[in-house]
């Protein structure tokens, strides 16, 4: 399994359809997942540091998690069929729960939990795009983000094979 950050949301036109960008930890692969608008809001929100007036869906989960004594240890992708990627939490004393990648991604974000795909799901998901050099304080590599426009532009959520009933993506 490979370690996976958060790099963005993007919406893309004309549809406005979120896209959540992650990145391979020391790697070059990136997964682009197709996700919901409340998602694309919980994990923009989150990354800009802003917190809402009462909690978002995600933020209630992990309030619950604790509540319960148990800790989100991580989230896997673990599979992608049909352009429909999966994705487990892993809790503590190796509790396993299905979720949405979207949503997963959310949680961990909140709780610090690390997230990793599985090499498979890499291998025939995972987009190329070498490094350059970093945008002053950004974060975020210019080139990379012009790369993945430029990809965005090409490509529609047909090109996964999405079925029917997978309107999030996810």
């Amino acid at each position: 399994m490979g370690q996976m950050e958060v790099v963005g949301i993007r919406v893309e036109s004309p549809a406005a359809q979120p896209v959540l960008l992650l990145r391979e930890v020391g790697g070059e692969r990136y997964l682009a997942i197709w996700i919901g608008q409340n998602e694309a809001a919980s994990i923009a929100l989150h990354q800009k540091g802003i917190e809402p007036p009462r909690p978002l869906t995600h933020d209630l989960i992990v309030d619950l998690v604790e509540t319960f004594g148990q800790k989100l240890e991580q989230v896997r992708i673990v599979d992608m069929r049909e352009g429909t990627f999966y994705a487990e939490m892993v809790f503590a004393d190796s509790v396993v729960v299905s979720a949405r990648p979207s949503d997963a991604v959310a949680v961990a974000m909140r709780s610090g939990a690390e997230i990793h795909a599985d090499e498979e799901v890499l291998a025939e998901a995972g987009l190329m795009i070498p490094d350059e050099d970093e945008v002053e304080g950004s974060g975020l590599k210019e080139d990379e983000v012009e790369r993945f426009k430029e990809f965005l532009d090409q490509v529609s959520p047909d090109d996964f094979n999405m079925g029917e009933g997978n309107a999030g993506g996810d």
